[in-house]
């Protein structure tokens, strides 16, 4: 595949690395004097966006309108999702987001959906704790925030999330119910970056000749 790199950070970087491991081609790396918007697209086969979230929607949006597939990491941009969704749809593109393309970590959506399923009426006070690395830009993380609309949209309750910024923590995130007699807890601690990016690299390569708005639940088919 020859793919344009929306982000030149931390996972822009690893992503690249990876993708010429698997024999890719990495064409275009955008960065703040080099934007997506003044690239040209039509060599391209496929976009991964992890860019800042002042620029996801205008990258992301470009890759469409480019008719090239993009699959999204950046977090904090949300506000603009459902337009993204409906520019995708009127022009028949490929998009796929996810807060969180790790496949360790998807298993941990499904796992917190189907609790909170089994916690819902029961005299349980749910919160969620994220921890990362001081640079991360976002808090909550976006994970959290998908963990938080899961266990909201189950138990209609307010649900507490405590954000922590600690060295180079790569990312924990921690599900807790707590009642007068115990506690139930779920932990996902990521080891390395590697798993995000192979995970987005994989969603990369799978939304190749689709059309629609995915995400990561419909690659792993939890």
């Amino acid at each position: 595949m020859n793919i344009a790199i929306f982000g030149n950070g931390k996972m822009g970087k690893l992503i690249s690395k990876l993708a010429i491991d698997k024999g890719h081609s990495i064409l275009i790396t955008t960065n703040s004097k080099q934007p997506a918007k003044d690239c040209d697209l039509s060599s391209i086969d496929v976009a991964i966006d992890f860019s800042l979230p002042n620029v996801a929607f205008d990258n992301i949006s470009y890759a469409i309108e480019n008719n090239t597939p993009i699959i999204s990491g950046t977090t904090d941009w949300l506000e603009r999702l459902e337009e993204v969704k409906e520019i995708c749809l009127t022009k028949n593109g490929a998009f796929l987001y996810s807060s969180n393309f790790s496949l360790g970590m998807n298993i941990f959506f499904e796992l917190n959906r189907t609790l909170a399923k089994l916690i819902k009426g029961k005299k349980y006070t749910a919160s969620i704790e994220e921890i990362h690395h001081l640079n991360k830009l976002d808090s909550p993380s976006g994970t959290a925030v998908s963990l938080y609309n899961d266990m909201k949209d189950t138990l209609s309750k307010e649900i507490q999330i405590t954000s922590k910024r600690i060295s180079d923590e790569i990312g924990t995130h921690k599900i807790n119910y707590s009642s007068k007699i115990d506690n139930i807890q779920m932990i996902h601690k990521a080891k390395t970056r590697e798993g995000f990016a192979l995970g987005a690299l994989i969603a990369a390569e799978w939304i190749i000749d689709k059309k629609g708005v995915f995400s990561m639940k419909d690659i792993v088919k939890i």
